[in-house]
């Protein structure tokens, strides 16, 4: 299994212990307090919970081998599971908002000193889940712990909210501000799981990377000597760190093509971080060219 792989799926158990263990508590303080704020922060840990039985399925799947069916293997059984994650992410937003905007009309009371206390136990098992997973977050991390990651930061910015809340309603017995903490953290996991289902989407459709530039790829395998033309030019991700490209070159008549994908691949392998390539190499006469995968 391939090492990175087998490091996010123990950190993402490690992670799915604390978060289990969390939500019970959480569940059950929240309705022994009758406060909205940590039902919905336990609704919210519950799909963090499946988020991570998801995340840890899904890279089981992206690290099993390539079959002749299936030449690139699984490795977007992760984005799909990541996607999928940030879809769920904006169901728990609406479902948070939906409940607060409804006890704004209906105000009911809420015990103050038991918010506080769930809410600094949640603090510091978020902060722990959290630093699990955040050294996974460079633009080559994986698409899946980046995911769970998003549910922990949101849990995290949750219980600081309820922390809030249960200060308030303490000092002042206005409970309203147990529903409008809500009202944020609905809108906050709406607004911060855009850019994961954003890229998961582009990279099933296979859109180019943000961390590429198109042209100057085509610049640096032109400034290959005996490069004279480049089309057909495309990139694309197999999963959040495995990049693929294909394109046709154009090369003189008395350049080596050896030489000549020997210099392109090693460009696109240094500067890129592509490793499947294909280049179709055409001699300017047209009468040769050469393919390598």
């Amino acid at each position: 299994m391939n090492d990175t792989l087998l490091k996010d799926r123990k950190r993402l158990r490690w992670v799915l212990l604390l978060s289990s263990s969390y939500f019970v508590a959480e569940l059950a303080a929240g309705l022994y307090t009758n406060s909205l704020a940590l039902i919905s922060d336990a609704v919210h840990m519950l799909t963090d919970i499946a988020s991570i039985c998801l995340a840890l399925v899904s890279l089981w799947i992206a690290s099993r081998p390539a079959t002749a069916s299936k030449t690139y293997g699984y490795l977007r059984a992760e984005i799909l599971g990541a996607l999928f994650n940030g879809l769920l992410l904006w169901l728990i937003g609406c479902f948070i908002f939906f409940g607060a905007v409804e006890r704004l009309r209906s105000p009911v009371h809420v015990m103050a000193w038991g918010m506080m206390l769930v809410a600094l136990a949640g603090l510091a098992v978020n902060l722990g889940a959290a630093l699990l997973t955040r050294a996974k977050q460079s633009e080559e991390g994986s698409l899946a712990v980046r995911a769970v990651f998003l549910h922990v930061v949101f849990d995290l910015i949750g219980s600081f909210g309820v922390l809030a809340a249960g200060i308030v309603v303490y000092f002042t017995g206005w409970t309203r501000a147990d529903s409008l903490v809500s009202i944020l953290i609905g809108s906050l996991v709406i607004y911060g799981s855009w850019g994961l289902v954003r890229e998961g989407v582009d990279i099933l459709m296979e859109a180019v990377p943000g961390r590429i530039n198109l042209d100057e790829v085509r610049g640096e395998l032109l400034a290959v000597p005996g490069a004279q033309e480049l089309h057909d030019l495309h990139v694309w991700c197999l999963n959040q760190r495995e990049l693929a490209l294909s394109a046709h070159a154009v090369v003189k008549d008395a350049a080596d093509p050896d030489r000549i994908l020997a210099d392109m691949s090693k460009v696109l392998e240094h500067k890129f971080h592509i490793r499947h390539i294909t280049l179709q190499l055409e001699r300017n006469s047209r009468t040769n060219c050469q393919i390598s995968h």
